[in-house]
């Protein structure tokens, strides 16, 4: 069974009196333990797509399946709680609450979503905090740590409920080169681990190249690799 399938995938923007035509027709199919690359330009249309499948955003038309769930159908609680119980996040810009710790960031969607107990939240905790390499920062604040330990908290975090999705939508973009490829390393370590599925919007050549499939996007449609300009 595929993770995700769409079919006719529209969607279009109201900009005054203009429509903004953000995604034209598309058509993919990811399956399960997948490393998939949207790529494209500023403005093509992939961190839309990306933004569809999260359910933080609607089709226009067409048809758009996650985990065999007709996400445009679902109202505001039922994404929400959809986005809770099956998928994660990775943000460019880290997105972490400044006043918790390493440990409590992980730990917040558990309590948020999950309402795990304690006793299995703060072990799944530590062993997150243990497979991206930062135990011995769990104490410490985001001020306290350098972008790539951000970076691995942020994929600590997206990873704490155990979701079957993960979305990264420009993940190494505030990364230096070193960082950014130790960063790619663990994701792709982390899918091998834990059987999660990477969904990216990047236009970073290192995650193109670490990409197992790859989407490439032009105005909004999914062109070939010889038709994209990137």
């Amino acid at each position: 069974m595929s993770l995700v399938e769409a079919l006719a995938l529209h969607k279009t923007y109201r900009a005054g009196d203009l429509s903004v035509h953000a995604v034209r027709g598309a058509e993919f199919v990811i399956d399960p333990g997948a490393f998939v690359a949207f790529v494209g330009p500023s403005g093509s249309g992939k961190s839309t797509l990306l933004n569809m499948i999260g359910c933080l955003d609607r089709p226009t038309s067409g048809r758009l399946l996650v985990l065999d769930t007709d996400v445009a159908a679902l109202g505001r609680r039922q994404s929400a709680d959809f986005r809770g119980a099956h998928l994660g996040f990775v943000f460019q810009d880290f997105n972490l609450i400044p006043v918790l710790s390493a440990a409590e960031n992980v730990e917040y969607p558990l309590l948020m979503v999950q309402n795990w107990p304690v006793a299995r939240r703060r072990a799944r905790v530590a062993e997150l905090l243990e497979a991206v390499g930062i135990a011995d920062r769990a104490d410490k604040r985001p001020d306290q740590l350098s972008g790539g330990q951000k970076q691995r908290v942020a994929v600590a975090r997206a990873l704490a409920s155990q979701p079957k999705l993960v979305l990264a939508d420009e993940p190494t973009a505030n990364l230096d080169h070193v960082t950014a490829r130790r960063i790619i390393e663990l994701m792709k370590k982390m899918r091998d681990d834990f059987g999660t599925t990477f969904i990216f919007s990047t236009h970073d050549p290192r995650i193109v190249e670490a990409a197992e499939e790859i989407f490439h996007l032009e105005d909004g449609r999914i062109v070939s690799a010889a038709e994209a300009t990137t």
